[in-house]
């Protein structure tokens, strides 16, 4: 099956180098987009959200027991606490739909239900507390409130109709769980651990919000600092429990805080720093860390091609949020989704989907389409379907659930999606 796949790559790749109009002003635009997307991602994303994800993916693999992933998230875990695990998970991380892969590979394949699985994958980007906020405000507090419920609903229903649909699978998964080894450590200092990192993952993220006053503006103005806090939460832990040597702990953080210093207005030179004295530290400590960091590099191999692929794809199609280069014209977009008719509404979803957004992105698009005669339930379509999927995540996911459980994902996701988006339509209209 594989040597089919890569034979249809190959033939694909061969059909588009020989049939792509390369002269044609619009496909030289298009083609241009694509990069300008894959330079915005590599700027933007990569070194503060992409990169910490691969880390908390393997030490989720590491670190994390088997036994406390099967006990809370696997298929027979009680479904009550599994599913509200899983879906409050989004209040929490605020990433986006590409930064979620890596966190979610890792707990599916530590033996988590599919059902709690996709409610994570899901939820993460879709109940990104921030961007419901911002969408009361600037879209109103009507789609902003039933963004909120349509998310938080959404990853109880998703999960629990991956759940269903594959049962027969789920209970052979249980039925193939061995008795597990005690872990080493309490689960409450795993926790802790799993909370510094995604502390540095979270704030060294923090959006600029829009008004220069409030408690959003006031966290963006401290979110260095507070990143640095969760950086020393993280080296005490490394060193306390996880058998890091202190002195290339302790040297890592010096240099952080000196460029920091030096440095204020180019965070990233100490946020690299980190990055590199985390990997100097775990493959020059005990082999617990170098199973960790071996473990990162292996989810890096296997996501980042595919979405770095999948995001030059996204701008070749639809270009840059905000831009008409993409081969296929916005204003084809916004003919579409006028009215709240059920095409309407599944265009929308199909377009959310399928269109990369980034974190918060999704926002300003969507007032946009709003002022060209976008309906109100199109736009909910939009906001519930956009910010949990893309053409670059479903690429990865594929390669971690398979082409079945995929599809069913998207499909689920889109229905939903066109489902609430025409009920919203009808009641406000």
């Amino acid at each position: 099956m594989k040597d089919i796949y890569k034979f249809l790559i190959l033939l694909g790749v061969f059909a588009a180098a020989y049939f792509i109009p390369f002269d044609n002003t619009s496909v030289q635009k298009a083609i241009l987009e694509s990069f300008y997307m894959l330079q915005d991602y590599a700027q933007k994303h990569v070194l503060l959200c992409l990169v910490p994800a691969f880390f908390i993916a393997g030490a989720i693999s590491v670190f994390v027991s088997q036994a406390s992933v099967m006990k809370y998230l696997g298929p027979a875990a009680n479904k009550c606490l599994s599913y509200s695990v899983a879906s409050v998970s989004g209040t929490v991380l605020a990433v986006c739909s590409c930064t979620v892969l890596p966190l979610f590979a890792g707990i599916y394949r530590m033996g988590a239900g599919v059902g709690p699985a996709t409610s994570f994958l899901y939820s993460g980007p879709a109940i990104n507390v921030l961007a419901i906020v911002l969408s009361a405000k600037v879209l109103g507090w009507k789609i902003g409130l039933a963004r909120a419920i349509g998310a938080v609903l959404f990853a109880y229903v998703i999960g629990l109709l991956m759940a269903v649909t594959f049962r027969k699978e789920e209970a052979a998964k249980q039925a193939a769980c061995m008795p597990m080894e005690e872990p080493k450590r309490k689960l409450w200092q795993d926790v802790v651990y799993m909370a510094s990192m995604i502390g540095i993952l979270v704030f060294a993220n923090w959006g600029k919000p829009m008004e220069e006053t409030g408690i959003w503006h006031t966290i963006y103005a401290a979110k260095w600092y507070v990143t640095g806090l969760f950086g020393i939460l993280f080296g005490y832990v490394i060193i306390r429990w996880f058998e890091a040597k202190p002195i290339p702990t302790i040297i890592t953080g010096v240099v952080v805080l000196a460029l920091g210093l030096l440095f204020p207005k180019w965070p990233l030179l100490a946020f690299s720093a980190g990055i590199a004295g985390v990997v100097w530290v775990t493959k020059t400590s005990s082999d617990e860390t170098k199973g960790w960091i071996d473990s990162t590099w292996m989810y890096a191999l296997m996501i980042a091609p595919l979405l770095l692929g999948g995001v030059v794809v996204a701008g070749f199609l639809l270009g840059m949020p905000g831009t008409d280069n993409g081969i296929i014209p916005s204003r084809w977009i916004s003919a579409l989704v006028g009215g709240n008719g059920f095409l309407a509404n599944f265009f929308a979803s199909i377009v959310g989907a399928f269109m990369y957004f980034a974190t918060l992105t999704e926002v300003p698009i969507v007032q946009g389409l709003l002022g060209s005669g976008m309906g109100q339930g199109p736009a909910l379509s939009l906001l519930l379907a956009g910010p949990a999927l893309s053409l670059p995540s479903m690429i990865v996911i594929r390669s971690i659930l398979g082409t079945k459980k995929t599809i069913v994902f998207i499909v689920y996701v889109v229905l939903l999606s066109t489902i609430a988006g025409m009920l919203y339509g009808w009641i406000v209209e």
